[in-house]
């Protein structure tokens, strides 16, 4: 008789956990909550993840970070930012490093970074960079993106100008 009492208190108790005392009012804060999560995704952020070895060492290849989506509503990208940039679809992103602002001449010389024809220091790079990249100038609205890791071959590296609607925002963390 012990164990039907016990066995009968068990649902009952794990209902409780579950679902709560009040159905109604736990259902309530499940759609709160979903709904939040789903605006928060449209609107706030994106999650990325991470494929490829280009933003070694600062981003690690299959982590998964999130895009502020409303990060350059009021202000501009500035040089340093990690952005994410949109190519084609929803799904398909890069992440990028900004190192050229509109109007900016940008060039590469013994794997150094020149702005304007200063160099341009980066601490987040490993050594080892040769790139030479004779200087390109940016028109209007445009902006020069490329990955941290720099030791491979500029050849096989995804870089260049994209324009500012591309950018969906700044990477968090």
């Amino acid at each position: 008789m012990e164990t039907n009492a016990k066995s009968s208190r068990l649902p009952a108790l794990l209902r409780a956990v579950l679902i709560g005392r009040r159905p109604k009012r736990t259902l309530a804060r499940i759609v709160v909550l979903v709904v939040a999560i789903l605006l928060a995704r449209s609107y706030l952020v994106l999650p990325i993840h991470v494929k490829g070895i280009s933003m070694l060492p600062t981003y690690q290849d299959g982590g998964i970070n999130f895009v502020n989506r409303l990060a350059y509503l009021r202000s501009e990208p500035k040089r340093g930012d990690v952005v994410g940039i949109r190519l084609a679809g929803q799904s398909v992103m890069y992440m990028k490093r900004v190192v050229g602002l509109p109007g900016d001449t940008v060039a590469f010389h013994k794997g150094h970074l020149l702005i304007n024809g200063e160099q341009v220091e980066e601490p987040y790079l490993q050594p080892g960079c040769d790139w030479e990249i004779p200087p390109e100038t940016l028109g209007p609205g445009l902006y020069y993106v490329v990955g941290d890791n720099r030791s491979i071959p500029e050849r096989f590296h995804e870089k260049g100008k994209t324009p500012k609607q591309r950018i969906v925002g700044k990477v968090l963390l």
